[in-house]
């Protein structure tokens, strides 16, 4: 069996407070402890706000790319110029949308850059985490010291997603569980060999912890437990990293269509 378990947190978090030290104190106090391979899944906000991704938009001067773009899309040009800052390319943009591949290679809206839910001051957004999978290794490090208990962290954010309506949660760092699980080489339930299957767990995860996080609940955080997975949690980290969910340009066929490289059918 598969549990979910949210864990309320009702303080705002503040730059530069320990962000593992107030999981483990509230996950006491909703009356848990710690057992070995849970996972617990963070939402971005409180992990871009412990480590101070706060920006003012006072303090931003807009570029002429970014005037120029705000021309078309319909957004604060100090706040297009931030999206430009943490992108590496824009992959679309009309005057309702704004997506952009970020330097972390996340496809997403406004670099994932939230203006919602970040402080009483409207001016005030807040950036993604730099490094998603630092972030959530050091979390995941604190917490095996606080608890003895080794367990998984999955730090989630709210993506939208092609040919879907409506957005899910999405893993953007993870730290002790593998992005994916590869069922390749292995054989289905008649005996056929699998050559492609590869299970996005890590994103599975995120958007399950998503039914109990909501997002005006104060619950950023979830454990996960129950689940099976082939742990990660030696400190051998080459193998555990949110890029391996990262679809290579190279292997992406709309992309392709759209340059001429296949042909319509």
């Amino acid at each position: 069996m598969i549990t979910i378990i949210p864990i309320h947190i009702d303080v705002q978090i503040q730059p530069g407070q320990n962000l593992a030290d107030i999981i483990f104190k509230y996950v006491k106090k909703a009356g848990q402890d710690f057992i070995e391979n849970d996972i617990i899944v963070v939402a971005q906000k409180i992990v871009s706000k412990s480590e101070n991704r706060i920006v003012h938009l006072e303090t931003v001067v807009p570029s002429q790319s970014a005037i120029d773009i705000s021309k078309i899309h319909s957004k604060d040009p100090r706040l297009i110029q931030l999206i430009l800052n943490e992108s590496n390319k824009i992959v679309k943009l009309t005057r309702k949308h704004l997506i952009v591949q970020t330097k972390h290679g996340f496809i997403c809206a406004n670099a994932g850059i939230d203006q919602s839910n970040v402080s009483e001051d409207a001016s005030e957004v807040l950036l993604l985490p730099k490094e998603p999978d630092e972030s959530a290794k050091i979390i995941q490090k604190s917490l095996l010291e606080l608890s003895s208990k080794k367990v998984s962290v999955i730090i989630s954010d709210t993506f939208g997603r092609p040919f879907r309506i409506g957005q899910t949660n999405v893993a953007i760092g993870v730290a002790g569980i593998p992005a994916l699980r590869s069922y390749i080489g292995t054989n289905d339930a008649f005996g056929k060999e699998l050559k492609v299957t590869e299970i996005a767990i890590a994103d599975e995860i995120a958007s399950a912890a998503e039914l109990v996080m909501g997002k005006v609940s104060g619950i950023p955080v979830a454990i996960l437990r129950g689940y099976n997975y082939k742990s990660c949690v030696s400190d051998d980290y080459s193998k555990v990293s949110i890029t391996q969910i990262i679809r290579r340009e190279s292997d992406d066929l709309f992309l392709k269509y759209e340059q001429g490289v296949i042909g319509k059918p």
